[in-house]
């Protein structure tokens, strides 16, 4: 044990034992991917310790995750058995922590409890009666937010863009959650540091206990962590605390969630005299996957810069591939691991990466009928997501109106008056007793609806006849010559259940409309027609059935996973999927968050150790129609660091197609009348990249119509009008 720690130290490189080692002014370690940072931390916990006679009582070392915390506190007792008396803990333990031992002189309890998101909801509701079960999840992510920003309710809220009185909203809400002595997660940050800023005592307690503040993953801090740190370091009052923080600018993916890149980029000017030593030495992946890294990131203007060094060689150069449409990306993806494990690779070594949970679905069912065992990470397997078993339950009550398991499940989903008692009672009207037969007999559910209606409050009255009229309407939208996506768009969107998930994801920020339109498009492939819904629904549970026996003859897998969710994983071999311009980047990134989506691909590429593919396809179904894509803007930025197989699609313009190949929308907007309107200097709206201006106008030798606009965001595309009538709008002065 004595020389374990030295053992330890002598392995590390150059720069993590400068890291280690170093003390006085403060420290950012700027650590790349896969430089071993955890490794370093915990290093400098134990040989604070040990070597310089650090009390571990006054070390204070905070992280995001517990998995991350209770990694970094085993670490560091292995090497040293005093860092069990540190406080290694994550931001809202250590928050938790303090507000129980201040919490007489803050206003909480001692025995607080915390509310979560659902905790705060409900108490919405209770200080404010008028709001409905949605609006008051929506509120309280927005004062979940005006908290990782340390703002109170007197404050300048208007950054929220709340429809509601969000400040007396909060204001109510603060004051009820302080009455009933209890907190929510926004407070484990907040309190702290407002008790840190504004009472002296405690402020001087804190820095007298802890002088040794490190903070890791601190690209990932919100502005209420950031400013608590100020707070714990004492760096405004001229406090001699430690202070040493850990992170990767390049890494920071998740504004989304509140992190602030401007934090790590911002540290050396809040911290003055800071010390900046790079961890550039990666131990995981080869050289030239890593030059592919540097050549997607370094177009990044917000970063303090560092290029990653191979210490594994350089490898196989990443692989590039153009392919025809999503359906030739998954097979691509299958025939790369079959063929790797037929030279003896295994199902566990591949991750196939995406931006969004709806590009899973193709991968699914490509590897179910190819037998190729895969997990999702971080989220459901795709039929078994909420919005697409709804989508599915309306799809199987149409085909069977007995169904009683389906009936349950959407006739009052959206809401539609119909409780539980009334639908007892509906579907107890539906079975009727036989004397003949000495049996019973059940009749369709819609029959037993309209039996009962007359018998049902009004409010569900309502909710039923709008269910009858549903179910009679969508009979008529049957069309051979269609094929079975119209419906089911149809369908989702006259249920409501667009409207319903579309209001989920914006109060969640999940994506669920986007599975809605990738189930969709699950559809193309078959005829509008009552024949051709029982063979998608036939397929489907096929599938699921092929799934679950291909899930218990194997203990191997192949990786489906969000990039997001990639951060702090490694593979052996990975591929991204995607990469078209609205995919990845997303369409909604294209302007000020595009530095992120970024810096999500360096994470991406970063994630794979030996092999790294990256597709791109030159169209891919939309909510039933094919959209011609066009190369994402991140592969011509690192062009030269791929080997390219395929034909990368030429320059065209934005059109959409049908799944058949006929162009989906008519000649709106064709013809002399219609390309008089789209003039040189016109300014126009693109629903892909925003605000833009024409500059050129003209008829081609194939005698269509073409214009070329340059765009605010700095992209400059060419379009046919007469195929945009849905996307590109003139705007007016």
């Amino acid at each position: 044990m004595e020389n374990k720690l030295d053992d330890y130290i002598s392995l590390l490189n150059e720069e993590q034992k400068q890291a280690v080692v170093h003390e006085g002014s403060p420290l950012l370690i700027l650590a790349g991917a896969g430089s071993g940072k955890t490794r370093v931390i915990t290093t400098k916990v134990a040989y604070l310790i040990k070597e310089k006679e650090v009390n571990p009582y006054s070390i204070l070392a905070v992280t995001f995750t517990k998995k991350a915390a209770n990694e970094m506190r085993t670490r560091a007792i292995t090497l040293e058995p005093e860092s069990e008396k540190a406080a290694i803990k994550t931001f809202h333990s250590f928050g938790s922590w303090f507000l129980r031992k201040y919490a007489d002189r803050i206003g909480v309890s001692s025995s607080f409890t915390v509310y979560d998101d659902e905790g705060m909801a409900l108490l919405l509701r209770e200080v404010e009666p008028s709001l409905s079960s949605k609006e008051a999840t929506a509120v309280a992510k927005q004062i979940s937010l005006a908290k990782d920003y340390c703002c109170l309710p007197d404050d300048d809220l208007t950054f929220l863009a709340s429809e509601f009185d969000i400040a007396e909203i909060y204001k109510k809400y603060n004051q009820r959650l302080r009455a009933i002595g209890n907190a929510d997660f926004g407070d484990l940050i907040m309190l702290p540091y407002m008790s840190l800023k504004n009472d002296l005592s405690i402020a001087s307690e804190v820095h007298a206990r802890f002088k040794v503040i490190m903070v890791d993953e601190y690209q990932d801090s919100n502005i209420a962590q950031y400013k608590l740190l100020q707070e714990l370091s004492g760096v405004k009052t001229g406090n001699d605390s430690y202070v040493c923080v850990v992170g990767d600018d390049d890494q920071s993916i998740y504004h989304f969630r509140g992190a602030e890149v401007k934090n790590i980029l911002s540290f050396p000017d809040q911290f003055p005299g800071t010390q900046i030593i790079k961890l550039e030495k990666n131990y995981r992946s080869m050289g030239l996957i890593l030059k592919a890294a540097d050549a997607v990131v370094s177009h990044n203007v917000s970063r303090l810069g560092k290029t990653l060094e191979a210490t594994r060689g350089e490898g196989k150069k990443p692989v590039l591939a153009y392919l025809e449409d999503q359906t030739q990306e998954a097979q691509f993806c299958s025939e790369l691991i079959m063929k790797s494990l037929e030279k003896g690779g295994s199902y566990n070594d591949w991750a196939i990466l995406y931006r969004t949970n709806a590009q899973s679905l193709t991968f699914e069912k490509e590897f179910i009928r190819k037998k190729i065992p895969y997990k999702i990470i971080g989220s459901l397997k795709f039929y078994e997501r909420e919005e697409i078993k709804d989508t599915l339950a309306y799809l199987s009550f149409f085909v069977n109106k007995k169904d009683v398991v389906s009936f349950r499940r959407i006739v009052n989903k959206p809401v539609r008056g119909i409780g539980d008692k009334t639908l007892d009672k509906i579907i107890q009207s539906a079975t009727v007793y036989n004397q003949e037969k000495d049996d019973f007999e059940y009749k369709d559910l819609i029959s037993a609806l309209k039996d009962i209606k007359s018998d049902l409050t009004k409010k569900a009255q309502e909710g039923a006849e709008n269910f009858i009229h549903l179910y009679e309407k969508w009979e008529t939208n049957f069309d051979p010559e269609k094929n079975l996506s119209e419906f089911i768009k149809k369908l989702i969107i006259d249920s409501g259940l667009e409207d319903l998930h579309k209001a989920g994801d914006n109060i969640e920020g999940t994506q669920r409309v986007m599975n809605l339109h990738e189930l969709v498009n699950a559809g193309v492939p078959y005829k509008c027609t009552l024949e051709g819904l029982i063979d998608f629904l036939d397929a489907i549970n096929l599938d699921r059935l092929i799934e679950e026996e291909n899930e218990l003859s194997s203990d191997e897998f192949v990786t489906l996973i969000t990039l997001h969710n990639t951060k702090g994983l490694e593979y052996n071999k990975v591929i991204i999927t995607g990469l078209e311009d609205g995919v990845f980047p997303r369409q909604d990134k294209l302007g000020a968050d595009l530095e992120e989506e970024r810096r999500l691909f360096y994470v991406g590429i970063t994630r794979a150790k030996d092999e790294l593919y990256i597709t791109c396809t030159k169209r891919r179904l939309m909510y039933g129609s094919f959209k011609m894509m066009q190369p994402s803007v991140f592969l011509s930025e690192a062009k030269d660091a791929f080997k390219v197989i395929g034909q990368k699609p030429v320059p065209y313009a934005y059109n959409t197609y049908s799944p058949y190949g006929a162009r989906s929308f008519g000649s709106q907007g064709s013809g002399a009348e219609g390309d008089s309107k789209w003039k040189v200097g016109v300014k126009v709206y693109h629903d892909d990249y925003g605000y833009g201006i024409i500059t050129s106008a003209k008829t081609t030798e194939e005698n269509e119509f073409l214009i070329e606009v340059n765009f605010e965001s700095g992209y400059r595309k060419r379009f046919l009008p007469v195929y945009q009538s849905r996307s590109l709008t003139i705007i007016k002065d």
